[in-house]
Protein backbone atom coordinates (compact mmCIF):
# COMPACT_ATOMS: atom_id res chain seq x y z
CA UNK A 1 0.00 0.00 0.00
CA UNK A 2 1.34 3.31 -1.43
CA UNK A 3 0.25 6.68 0.85
CA UNK A 4 1.69 9.75 -1.31
CA UNK A 5 1.59 12.18 1.32
CA UNK A 6 2.15 16.55 0.87
CA UNK A 7 5.23 17.71 -0.27
CA UNK A 8 7.46 18.69 2.43
CA UNK A 9 5.46 16.95 5.21
CA UNK A 10 7.74 13.82 5.56
CA UNK A 11 10.44 14.74 8.40
CA UNK A 12 12.43 11.21 8.64
CA UNK A 13 12.24 7.54 7.73
CA UNK A 14 12.95 4.32 9.42
CA UNK A 15 12.65 0.91 8.42
CA UNK A 16 9.30 0.51 10.06
CA UNK A 17 8.17 4.24 10.32
CA UNK A 18 7.93 7.71 9.10
CA UNK A 19 7.13 11.12 10.88
CA UNK A 20 5.32 13.51 9.16
CA UNK A 21 5.04 17.24 10.21
CA UNK A 22 1.82 18.39 9.73
CA UNK A 23 -1.85 19.27 11.00
CA UNK A 24 -2.87 15.79 11.66
CA UNK A 25 -6.80 16.30 10.50
CA UNK A 26 -5.19 17.12 7.10
CA UNK A 27 -2.75 14.03 6.99
CA UNK A 28 -5.16 11.85 7.51
CA UNK A 29 -7.58 12.62 4.83
CA UNK A 30 -4.36 10.97 3.12
CA UNK A 31 -4.93 7.65 4.65
CA UNK A 32 -7.19 5.05 2.64
CA UNK A 33 -10.21 3.65 4.80
CA UNK A 34 -9.09 1.02 7.60
CA UNK A 35 -5.61 1.14 7.07
CA UNK A 36 -4.79 1.81 10.64
CA UNK A 37 -4.80 -1.47 13.08
CA UNK A 38 -4.39 0.86 16.17
CA UNK A 39 -4.03 4.92 17.62
CA UNK A 40 -2.36 5.91 20.76
CA UNK A 41 -2.20 9.21 20.96
CA UNK A 42 -2.59 11.75 23.82
CA UNK A 43 -3.70 15.55 22.78
CA UNK A 44 -3.16 18.63 24.64
CA UNK A 45 -4.90 18.63 27.16
CA UNK A 46 -7.45 20.79 27.92
CA UNK A 47 -5.23 22.88 30.79
CA UNK A 48 -6.50 26.59 31.91
CA UNK A 49 -2.41 27.41 31.49
CA UNK A 50 -1.04 28.18 28.06
CA UNK A 51 1.19 25.32 27.46
CA UNK A 52 4.46 25.64 25.25
CA UNK A 53 3.39 23.27 22.64
CA UNK A 54 -0.16 24.68 22.29
CA UNK A 55 -3.32 23.41 24.00
CA UNK A 56 -7.46 24.67 23.35
CA UNK A 57 -9.46 25.56 26.05
CA UNK A 58 -11.83 24.08 27.69
CA UNK A 59 -14.72 25.65 26.00
CA UNK A 60 -13.33 24.53 22.57
CA UNK A 61 -11.66 21.73 23.57
CA UNK A 62 -14.55 18.72 22.90
CA UNK A 63 -16.04 20.22 19.38
CA UNK A 64 -12.09 20.89 18.78
CA UNK A 65 -10.90 17.15 19.45
CA UNK A 66 -14.45 15.61 17.73
CA UNK A 67 -12.63 16.45 14.47
CA UNK A 68 -9.50 14.08 14.51
CA UNK A 69 -11.36 11.19 16.13
CA UNK A 70 -14.01 11.75 13.16
CA UNK A 71 -11.44 11.36 10.53
CA UNK A 72 -9.30 8.90 12.64
CA UNK A 73 -12.59 6.91 13.03
CA UNK A 74 -12.45 6.53 8.99
CA UNK A 75 -8.94 5.08 8.42
CA UNK A 76 -9.41 2.74 11.37
CA UNK A 77 -9.92 -0.97 10.84
CA UNK A 78 -12.70 -2.77 11.97
CA UNK A 79 -10.68 -4.84 14.59
CA UNK A 80 -8.72 -1.89 15.10
CA UNK A 81 -8.70 0.33 18.40
CA UNK A 82 -8.28 4.34 19.47
CA UNK A 83 -6.53 4.87 22.52
CA UNK A 84 -6.88 8.17 24.26
CA UNK A 85 -4.67 9.40 26.59
CA UNK A 86 -6.52 12.67 28.86
CA UNK A 87 -5.12 14.32 31.99
CA UNK A 88 -7.84 15.99 34.26
CA UNK A 89 -8.02 19.75 35.21
CA UNK A 90 -9.92 21.74 36.91
CA UNK A 91 -12.53 24.64 36.37
CA UNK A 92 -10.56 28.66 36.54
CA UNK A 93 -10.32 29.87 39.46
CA UNK A 94 -12.42 26.95 41.53
CA UNK A 95 -11.12 24.01 43.41
CA UNK A 96 -14.15 21.90 41.46
CA UNK A 97 -13.06 19.50 38.49
CA UNK A 98 -14.01 20.06 34.50
CA UNK A 99 -15.97 17.44 33.18
CA UNK A 100 -14.11 17.86 29.69
CA UNK A 101 -12.62 14.22 29.46
CA UNK A 102 -15.54 12.94 30.35
CA UNK A 103 -17.53 14.52 27.55
CA UNK A 104 -14.99 13.89 25.07
CA UNK A 105 -15.56 9.99 26.22
CA UNK A 106 -19.93 10.87 25.64
CA UNK A 107 -19.28 12.38 22.55
CA UNK A 108 -16.90 10.09 20.79
CA UNK A 109 -19.59 7.29 21.44
CA UNK A 110 -22.82 8.92 20.95
CA UNK A 111 -21.47 11.40 17.88
CA UNK A 112 -19.01 9.38 16.53
CA UNK A 113 -20.16 5.94 17.28
CA UNK A 114 -17.15 4.80 18.61
CA UNK A 115 -17.42 1.98 21.38
CA UNK A 116 -16.25 2.36 24.55
CA UNK A 117 -14.09 -1.43 24.77
CA UNK A 118 -12.87 -0.42 28.62
CA UNK A 119 -11.42 2.69 30.05
CA UNK A 120 -8.11 2.82 32.16
CA UNK A 121 -6.57 4.83 34.44
CA UNK A 122 -2.60 5.63 34.16
CA UNK A 123 -1.64 5.85 38.09
CA UNK A 124 1.88 8.27 37.45
CA UNK A 125 3.23 8.06 41.23
CA UNK A 126 6.04 11.18 40.74
CA UNK A 127 3.77 13.45 39.04
CA UNK A 128 3.97 16.79 40.78
CA UNK A 129 1.45 18.40 43.04
CA UNK A 130 -0.90 20.64 41.22
CA UNK A 131 -2.54 22.81 40.60
CA UNK A 132 -0.18 24.45 43.22
CA UNK A 133 -3.32 27.04 44.67
CA UNK A 134 -5.43 24.41 45.85
CA UNK A 135 -2.91 21.40 46.64
CA UNK A 136 0.40 23.27 47.77
CA UNK A 137 -1.24 26.82 48.86
CA UNK A 138 -4.53 26.17 50.58
CA UNK A 139 -4.01 22.40 51.24
CA UNK A 140 -7.50 21.58 50.36
CA UNK A 141 -7.03 18.90 47.58
CA UNK A 142 -4.96 15.84 46.62
CA UNK A 143 -2.13 15.67 44.26
CA UNK A 144 -3.52 14.45 40.85
CA UNK A 145 -2.18 11.77 40.40
CA UNK A 146 -3.82 10.24 37.62
CA UNK A 147 -4.83 10.09 33.76
CA UNK A 148 -8.09 8.79 32.23
CA UNK A 149 -7.30 6.69 29.35
CA UNK A 150 -10.40 5.73 26.95
CA UNK A 151 -10.09 2.54 24.84
CA UNK A 152 -12.39 3.00 21.90
CA UNK A 153 -12.87 0.55 19.31
CA UNK A 154 -14.82 0.74 16.08
CA UNK A 155 -16.81 -2.63 16.69
CA UNK A 156 -17.78 -5.05 19.65
CA UNK A 157 -14.63 -7.37 19.41
CA UNK A 158 -11.11 -4.92 18.26
CA UNK A 159 -7.94 -7.54 18.69
CA UNK A 160 -7.00 -8.07 21.97
CA UNK A 161 -4.86 -10.27 23.57
CA UNK A 162 -4.55 -10.05 27.46
CA UNK A 163 -1.66 -13.14 26.66
CA UNK A 164 0.69 -10.76 25.68
CA UNK A 165 0.76 -7.70 29.10
CA UNK A 166 0.67 -10.76 31.41
CA UNK A 167 1.91 -9.29 34.75
CA UNK A 168 4.32 -11.38 36.95
CA UNK A 169 2.73 -13.11 40.00
CA UNK A 170 2.97 -12.10 43.71
CA UNK A 171 4.68 -14.42 45.70
CA UNK A 172 1.76 -15.74 47.15
CA UNK A 173 0.11 -16.22 44.02
CA UNK A 174 3.11 -18.83 43.13
CA UNK A 175 2.90 -20.75 46.19
CA UNK A 176 -0.85 -20.71 45.44
CA UNK A 177 -0.24 -22.18 41.89
CA UNK A 178 2.19 -24.93 43.62
CA UNK A 179 -0.40 -26.43 45.55
CA UNK A 180 -3.88 -24.88 45.27
CA UNK A 181 -5.24 -27.62 47.58
CA UNK A 182 -3.35 -26.34 50.49
CA UNK A 183 -3.64 -22.70 50.45
CA UNK A 184 -7.03 -22.41 49.10
CA UNK A 185 -10.40 -23.81 49.81
CA UNK A 186 -12.94 -22.86 47.15
CA UNK A 187 -16.14 -22.02 47.70
CA UNK A 188 -19.33 -21.07 44.97
CA UNK A 189 -18.86 -16.88 44.90
CA UNK A 190 -21.51 -14.64 45.03
CA UNK A 191 -21.95 -14.39 41.54
CA UNK A 192 -22.57 -18.05 41.10
CA UNK A 193 -19.45 -19.18 38.95
CA UNK A 194 -17.57 -21.92 40.62
CA UNK A 195 -13.31 -20.97 40.20
CA UNK A 196 -11.71 -24.07 42.06
CA UNK A 197 -10.37 -24.98 38.76
CA UNK A 198 -9.03 -21.60 38.24
CA UNK A 199 -5.58 -22.45 40.54
CA UNK A 200 -4.96 -25.56 38.38
CA UNK A 201 -3.77 -24.22 35.36
CA UNK A 202 -0.91 -21.77 35.95
CA UNK A 203 -0.23 -19.30 33.10
CA UNK A 204 3.22 -17.07 32.72
CA UNK A 205 1.89 -14.32 34.40
CA UNK A 206 -1.58 -12.60 36.17
CA UNK A 207 -3.73 -10.85 34.02
CA UNK A 208 -3.54 -6.84 34.46
CA UNK A 209 -5.87 -4.52 35.74
CA UNK A 210 -7.13 -1.30 33.88
CA UNK A 211 -5.00 0.65 36.58
CA UNK A 212 -1.57 0.50 34.92
CA UNK A 213 1.07 2.16 37.42
CA UNK A 214 3.87 3.66 35.62
CA UNK A 215 6.17 5.93 36.74
CA UNK A 216 7.28 9.19 34.10
CA UNK A 217 11.04 9.51 35.68
CA UNK A 218 12.99 8.75 32.55
CA UNK A 219 15.03 11.99 33.37
CA UNK A 220 18.28 10.36 31.81
CA UNK A 221 16.75 8.82 28.80
CA UNK A 222 19.08 8.87 25.51
CA UNK A 223 16.25 11.35 24.04
CA UNK A 224 17.00 13.85 26.90
CA UNK A 225 20.18 13.27 27.58
CA UNK A 226 21.06 14.02 23.57
CA UNK A 227 18.53 17.06 23.85
CA UNK A 228 20.36 18.44 27.18
CA UNK A 229 23.89 17.90 25.25
CA UNK A 230 22.84 19.39 22.04
CA UNK A 231 21.18 22.64 24.26
CA UNK A 232 17.97 21.74 22.84
CA UNK A 233 14.40 22.64 24.59
CA UNK A 234 12.63 18.69 24.66
CA UNK A 235 9.49 18.21 24.50
CA UNK A 236 7.66 18.89 27.83
CA UNK A 237 5.01 16.13 27.94
CA UNK A 238 6.76 12.99 27.06
CA UNK A 239 4.88 9.57 27.15
CA UNK A 240 7.11 6.89 29.44
CA UNK A 241 7.68 3.68 26.73
CA UNK A 242 6.19 1.85 28.69
CA UNK A 243 2.57 2.76 28.34
CA UNK A 244 2.21 2.63 24.61
CA UNK A 245 4.04 -0.52 24.78
CA UNK A 246 1.00 -1.87 27.08
CA UNK A 247 -1.36 -1.47 24.65
CA UNK A 248 0.87 -1.86 20.98
CA UNK A 249 1.61 -5.68 22.84
CA UNK A 250 -2.31 -5.48 23.77
CA UNK A 251 -3.72 -4.75 20.58
CA UNK A 252 -1.79 -5.08 17.64
CA UNK A 253 -0.04 -8.04 16.35
CA UNK A 254 4.23 -8.01 14.68
CA UNK A 255 3.48 -6.45 11.42
CA UNK A 256 0.38 -4.08 12.24
CA UNK A 257 0.13 -0.08 11.50
CA UNK A 258 0.46 1.89 14.68
CA UNK A 259 -0.51 5.20 14.48
CA UNK A 260 0.18 8.64 17.09
CA UNK A 261 -1.75 11.84 15.62
CA UNK A 262 -0.62 14.31 18.47
CA UNK A 263 3.25 12.69 18.41
CA UNK A 264 5.44 14.96 20.37
CA UNK A 265 8.48 12.93 20.94
CA UNK A 266 7.28 10.37 19.42
CA UNK A 267 7.64 7.91 22.20
CA UNK A 268 5.06 6.18 20.18
CA UNK A 269 6.99 5.80 17.14
CA UNK A 270 9.88 4.17 18.84
CA UNK A 271 8.32 1.39 20.72
CA UNK A 272 6.26 0.38 17.84
CA UNK A 273 9.95 -0.21 16.05
CA UNK A 274 11.22 -1.79 18.83
CA UNK A 275 8.22 -4.13 18.93
CA UNK A 276 8.26 -4.62 15.27
CA UNK A 277 5.42 -2.81 14.20
CA UNK A 278 5.07 -0.33 10.97
CA UNK A 279 3.93 2.86 12.68
CA UNK A 280 3.15 6.26 11.07
CA UNK A 281 3.09 9.40 13.19
CA UNK A 282 2.09 12.96 12.99
CA UNK A 283 2.94 16.20 14.67
CA UNK A 284 1.84 19.82 14.19
CA UNK A 285 5.21 21.47 15.02
CA UNK A 286 8.20 20.53 12.70
CA UNK A 287 11.33 21.52 15.75
CA UNK A 288 9.70 19.00 17.98
CA UNK A 289 8.94 16.51 15.20
CA UNK A 290 12.49 16.33 13.72
CA UNK A 291 14.62 16.57 17.56
CA UNK A 292 12.25 13.27 17.98
CA UNK A 293 14.72 11.41 15.30
CA UNK A 294 17.03 11.32 18.35
CA UNK A 295 15.47 8.59 19.78
CA UNK A 296 16.97 6.48 16.28
CA UNK A 297 19.59 8.33 16.26
CA UNK A 298 23.25 6.80 17.20
CA UNK A 299 25.76 9.58 16.00
CA UNK A 300 28.22 11.94 17.44
CA UNK A 301 26.96 15.40 18.18
CA UNK A 302 28.00 17.20 15.55
CA UNK A 303 25.99 14.67 12.94
CA UNK A 304 22.87 14.72 15.15
CA UNK A 305 22.43 18.62 14.85
CA UNK A 306 23.45 18.78 11.42
CA UNK A 307 20.43 16.05 10.50
CA UNK A 308 18.04 17.94 12.73
CA UNK A 309 18.72 21.12 11.14
CA UNK A 310 18.62 19.60 7.41
CA UNK A 311 14.68 18.06 8.82
CA UNK A 312 13.57 21.76 10.58
CA UNK A 313 14.70 23.37 7.39
CA UNK A 314 12.30 20.94 5.62
CA UNK A 315 14.44 18.24 4.21
CA UNK A 316 13.45 14.52 5.00
CA UNK A 317 16.26 12.11 6.52
CA UNK A 318 16.56 8.59 6.12
CA UNK A 319 17.87 7.26 9.67
CA UNK A 320 18.50 4.32 7.98
CA UNK A 321 20.58 5.01 5.48
CA UNK A 322 22.44 7.37 8.40
CA UNK A 323 23.08 4.33 10.38
CA UNK A 324 24.29 2.50 7.86
CA UNK A 325 26.64 4.83 6.25
CA UNK A 326 28.08 5.12 10.13
CA UNK A 327 28.45 1.67 10.34
CA UNK A 328 30.74 1.13 7.77
CA UNK A 329 32.57 4.02 8.27
CA UNK A 330 33.68 2.14 11.18
CA UNK A 331 34.79 -0.73 9.57
CA UNK A 332 37.34 1.07 7.11
CA UNK A 333 38.33 3.78 9.48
Amino acid sequence: MKIIFPEGSAVYTTARGIQLCGDSRELLKHLPEESVDLIVTSPPFALLRQKAYGNVTQRDYVSWLLEFGREAKRVLRSTGSFVLDLGGAYRRGKPSRSLYNYRVLIEFCDTLGYQLAEEFFWYNPAKLPSPIEWVNKRKIRVKDAVDTIWWFSKDDFPRADVTQVLVPYSERMKKLLQNPDRFYKPGQRPSGHDISQAFANGRDGAIPSNLLEISNTASNSHYQRVCKLLGRQRHPARFPEDLPAFFIKFLTQPGDLVLDIFSGSNTTGYVAETLNRRWLSMEIDRSYAALSAIRFLDTDPDTTEALIESMEQGGCVSIDKVMIAKQESLFTS
